[in-house]
C-alpha cells in the first residue's frame, strides 16, 4: 500500500483473518461476507432480506461478534411499539422521580431480526437512530454508542404479516444484500457440521474498538481519481434519464456508492479505488433505491446490472 495516502501499518493480515473466520460460519458466501464486512467498515448500516432458514440472522450475530461489539437483538413483530426500541421512563420511589432506562437501541450493534414484520410506525421509530445516531425520547435527545450499526434482516414482500419498508427507511440502509440458497458442497457441510447459530456464538472478536476506528479511517483515505468520479457521476446520471427507473439516484446514493467501494478497494488491499470495486458494489448499493421501469421485464438488480453494462467505463 501506498504510505503516502494510507497508514503505514498493513491491515490486510487483520482483514483476512476477520473474513477467514465469518466465512468459517457462513459457509459457501464469500462475496455476501466480504459484502457485509465493506459496508460496516464504511460505517453504515445493513439490510439482509431473503426466505427464512438460510443464515440472515446467523450472519449478523457473527458479524457482531467478530468485530467485537456489544450488540443486542429485537424480534420485529407486529405489536413492537416504538419505546420498546428506545426506553423509556419510569418512576423510581427511592429517587423520587422518573428514571429513564434505555431499550435496545442503545447498543454499539442492533440486530433487527425481521424488521419489515413491524408496522411502519415502529419502523420509522428508526429513521432517526439511523441518520442521527441518536434518540429523542420525551423531548431529551440522547446520542447513541458509536459505532452505532443497524443489521436488518427482512423476509420477501410477498410473505404474509409482512409491511414495505418506505423508501426514506431503505435509503437509510448502504446496503441491502441477498444469500440465496448454499451451492450442494455448502449445504453438505452445514447438513454434517455443527450448529452454526451456537458456532456464532463463540466467535472470539477479532478487532478491538480503536483498530475498528482505524480501519473506518483508512477506508475514508482511499483515493478516488476524478476519472473514477467521473465514471460514478454517468453511472448515477444514467439511472436519471428515465430509461432504466421511474426515478433516479439520490446526492446520498452517490455518497455512498463511493464510500462502499473505498471499503471493498481496502479489503482487496489497494489505496484507490478501481472502477471493478464501484461495479461490484453498485447492485447491493442502490438496487433498494431504485425502481425499474414498468416495461424493463426484470428487477432493480438486474436493471442495475444492465445499466451498468451499457455506461462506458473511464
Amino acid at each position: 500500500m501506498n504510505a503516502n495516502s494510507m497508514s503505514s501499518v498493513d491491515v490486510r493480515p487483520k482483514l483476512a483473518t476477520l473474513l477467514n473466520q465469518l466465512n468459517t460460519v457462513i459457509v459457501g458466501k464469500k462475496t455476501q461476507v466480504q459484502d457485509c464486512v465493506a459496508c460496516l467498515l464504511a460505517g453504515g448500516h445493513l439490510l439482509i432480506e431473503d426466505v427464512p432458514g438460510v443464515g440472515k440472522t446467523t450472519l449478523a450475530h457473527a458479524l457482531a461478534r467478530t468485530f467485537g461489539l456489544q450488540f443486542s437483538r429485537v424480534q420485529f413483530t407486529a405489536d413492537l411499539m416504538p419505546s420498546d426500541l428506545s426506553g423509556v421512563s419510569v418512576y423510581e420511589r427511592g429517587r423520587e422521580g422518573f428514571v429513564f432506562h434505555p431499550g435496545p437501541l442503545f447498543a454499539q450493534v442492533l440486530l433487527a431480526d425481521e424488521i419489515n414484520r413491524a408496522s411502519p410506525k415502529t419502523q420509522s421509530a428508526l429513521l432517526e437512530a439511523m441518520e442521527e445516531k441518536q434518540v429523542t425520547v420525551e423531548g431529551a435527545t440522547r446520542p447513541l454508542p458509536q459505532p452505532f450499526f443497524v443489521i436488518a434482516t427482512q423476509n420477501p414482500h410477498d410473505q404474509l404479516g409482512t409491511f414495505a419498508l418506505p423508501e426514506s427507511q431503505l435509503d437509510r440502509f448502504l446496503m441491502r444484500i441477498s444469500l440465496g440458497y448454499p451451492d450442494r458442497a455448502a449445504e453438505r457441510v452445514l447438513l454434517q457440521g455443527n450448529d452454526r447459530r451456537e458456532l456464532a456464538d463463540t466467535l472470539p472478536a477479532v478487532l478491538t474498538l480503536a483498530e475498528l476506528l482505524a480501519l473506518q479511517q483508512q477506508v475514508l483515505a482511499v483515493h478516488t481519481a476524478e476519472p473514477l468520479l467521473n465514471y460514478v457521476q454517468d453511472l448515477i446520471a444514467a439511472t436519471r434519464n428515465g430509461r432504466w427507473f421511474l426515478q433516479g439516484l439520490s446526492p446520498r446514493a452517490g455518497i455512498a456508492v463511493v464510500r462502499a467501494a473505498k471499503a471493498r478497494a481496502l479489503l482487496n488491499g489497494r489505496d484507490y479505488v478501481a472502477p471493478d470495486d464501484v461495479q461490484s458494489v453498485l447492485p447491493q448499493t442502490v438496487a433498494h433505491r431504485l425502481v425499474p421501469v414498468s416495461d424493463a421485464g426484470r428487477g432493480a438488480v438486474e436493471q442495475v446490472r444492465a445499466l451498468i453494462d451499457a455506461v462506458p467505463l473511464p
